[in-house]
């Protein structure tokens, strides 16, 4: 059958929508909530080779971008030859799949009239996976949790239950995480669903004609952009928190003609503790990075992938390799692309934004009930997902309380306190913590949290910018660095696990984005809208904009005044 153009793009289209419908059904199914409420998930569809064809709008780039370099993986491990219907696979090994133990990647082969086809593939952040528990504080993999190499979850539709009963008694949230691992293979399933109705539509035998068109004409359009850049070499550098000691991030991009190439020589060594990056979590946000800045309407596949070349040397911080502690990788892979953005800033002026929050502000409490607990009280792991604010743009500014470059979003606080025995006291945008500028960086948030009566908790700290808060760009002032501590102003640290007396509150304030341009030359109609938006103070509306306090005052009277 000969198919048009039309007809190609019709279907090239229909799998973008096949695989949003099954990270949709991954979201309303997953037991977690980081899956559930932060949609900290990925999902994609692949040719009979392994090659990723299309991913869903719904998840984070370091999943899909990571989950694009794993389907090879399984092919190679599981044998083309074994696979069978009903066949489905998993792994959480860190260098086959996203990166650490507690993503869990699902990949399901796809048969039609009894021929392999394609897969499907799927990840999902888990609340826990056995070991220390999510933090940075393992000195290798071993103590980071439960490893599952590429393996069977399903053989020809029959579960192994023997696998089961082995992550039964080796995580904490046992329940939960059973649950994610049928959501991840369910969601799969949906996906071959629509393949097989789109393959009968079309009269298709296979994906084999489709992919050649997708592949060729994202790998020409890519190269095309490509080529016409200025061919040049710039290199960018970040200081950032590290665990124990500061970590330096450096890279040099070059456009080369038919090929970008990020190479990351100059970065810091291993660190002893678990916030080491493999290299395929690295690459995933690079290419991200490289893709924002060049190609942000290219739709995402192997092929739009495969121009951008991402090297480190081995046992740097971007690049570790087994048995190296890696479970907050994201923290040092979320700051990647402002590491990039800094050289890009030097080629393509006025395209990349000021620095922001960039990784996420999450952390984790491990509650267990006390003395004073109710009947019936259990341990409990609570994670939440809360976010920064993000840089300010060329021409605009920063977003607020919004993940750049993850895309996860922020838990509602109903959630949250539903999953475990926390109040959240408070949670609200942090005034001044924006970077002023032309344009204000995006404010990040405050937050109070705690235990219920009769628990006591360990806090799992996972943050960055507290000693190194977000550069502004063009004369932009930096964000507000994160702050952490109790109550009782005893100070936290960035990273690690931590005790909280009982009846005591962890008072957070996550950092703001940086400005962008000279803030004498921010509209005053801008500043006047943050001052009534309560964004800055009138402190910050004086100092770094040289408001008046007449004009102060009015603004403020007017933003008092009832309208209408």
């Amino acid at each position: 059958m000969t198919l048009s153009q039309v007809q190609y793009q019709v279907m090239w289209t229909r799998l973008i929508s096949v695989v949003e419908e099954q990270a949709q059904a991954l979201v309303r199914t997953a037991f977690s909530t980081s899956v559930r409420e932060a949609g900290d998930l990925s999902a994609g569809v692949y040719d009979a080779e392994g090659a990723m064809l299309a991913q869903a709008v719904t998840g984070t780039p370091g999943h899909v971008n990571a989950m694009a370099d794993a389907v090879p993986h399984f092919i190679r491990e599981i044998g083309r030859e074994t696979m069978r219907e009903g066949d489905v696979y998993l792994t959480n090994d860190p260098w086959m799949g996203t990166g650490h133990l507690h993503d869990i990647t699902v990949v399901t082969p796809t048969f039609h009239k009894g021929a392999l086809v394609g897969f499907f593939a799927c990840t999902a952040h888990v609340v826990d996976i056995g070991g220390r528990g999510f933090g940075a504080d393992g000195n290798s993999i071993y103590e980071e949790g439960l490893q599952l190499p590429i393996m069977r979850f399903a053989d020809a539709g029959r579960v192994d239950q023997t696998l089961i009963r082995l992550i039964r008694a080796n995580v904490r949230e046992p329940d939960q995480l059973i649950g994610d691992l049928f959501a991840l293979s369910t969601c799969n399933e949906i996906g071959q669903r629509r393949l097989v109705e789109m393959l009968t539509e079309f009269a298709l035998p296979d994906l084999t004609e489709v992919a050649g068109f997708i592949l060729g004409h994202s790998r020409d359009a890519t190269l095309a952009r490509i080529a016409a850049l200025p061919q040049a070499t710039a290199t960018g550098h970040m200081r950032i928190d590290g665990y124990a000691a500061p970590v330096d991030l450096q890279v040099t991009v070059s456009f080369n003609g038919d090929h970008l190439l990020c190479d990351w020589t100059g970065t810091s060594g291993l660190d002893p503790k678990g916030i080491n990056v493999p290299l395929v979590y690295t690459k995933a946000y690079a290419c991200y990075a490289l893709k924002c800045a060049i190609a942000p309407d290219i739709p995402n596949n192997a092929a739009s992938l495969a121009p951008f070349s991402i090297t480190a040397p081995a046992d740097t911080i971007v690049n570790a390799v087994h048995p190296a502690p890696v479970a907050l990788r994201h923290v040092i892979g979320h700051l990647v692309p402002d590491t990039i953005f800094a050289a890009l800033d030097q080629l393509l002026p006025g395209v990349v934004p000021a620095e922001g929050a960039g990784c996420l502000c999450n952390f984790q409490l491990s509650l267990r009930p006390g003395a004073a607990a109710p009947a019936g009280a259990r341990r409990s792991e609570v994670l939440t997902f809360n976010s920064g604010g993000a840089g300010a743009r060329p021409a605009l500014d920063g977003l607020s309380a919004t993940a750049f470059p993850s895309g996860v979003m922020t838990m509602p606080v109903e959630a949250t306190e539903h999953a475990g025995p926390i109040i959240v006291w408070r949670k609200e945008l942090r005034p001044d913590s924006g970077g002023a500028g032309q344009f204000r960086g995006g404010l990040g948030q405050v937050m109070e949290v705690g235990a219920r009566p009769g628990y006591r908790a360990d806090f799992s700290a996972m943050f960055d910018r507290v000693d190194h808060p977000p550069r502004g760009r063009h004369g932009g002032a930096d964000g507000a660095p994160t702050t952490v501590a109790l109550d009782d102003g005893t100070r936290l640290h960035g990273k690690g696990r931590q005790p909280v007396p009982e009846g005591a509150r962890v008072m957070l304030a996550f950092p703001g984005g940086a400005g962008y341009g000279d803030p004498a030359a921010r509209d005053p109609a801008a500043v006047a809208r943050d001052l009534a938006l309560g964004y800055i103070t009138a402190d910050a509306a004086r100092r770094s904009y040289g408001l008046t306090q007449p004009a102060i005052d009015a603004i403020l009277h007017d933003a008092a005044t009832p309208k209408g």
